[in-house]
């Protein structure tokens, strides 16, 4: 399975990937804008394999963040294995 994640568009630096500075929920991470030469900061975009992949609008961000912090307390309160399905 293949898992995209939303994240925000913090700082950019013109090199040759377009490298920028993505936050997931206040965990960041260097990605490439390469593939989506539109986003500029403050943008929300798709990331997979530190490539983002697509723009996305805030309000989808958003909601998807919020799932899958409500799938990560989920999980941190059953007490399962990780790689259970519930």
């Amino acid at each position: 399975m293949c898992l995209a994640v939303p994240g925000q568009v913090l700082s950019i630096t013109n090199d040759q990937l377009r490298t920028a500075t993505i936050s997931f929920g206040g965990t960041m991470k260097e990605v490439s804008l390469a593939l989506v030469p539109e986003a500029d900061v403050g943008d929300y975009v798709i990331v997979h394999v530190g490539f983002a992949i697509s723009k996305l609008d805030e309000d989808a961000a958003r909601r998807s963040l919020e799932i899958f912090a409500a799938l990560a307390n989920k999980e941190a309160g059953s007490g399962t294995d990780s790689h259970t399905l519930t």
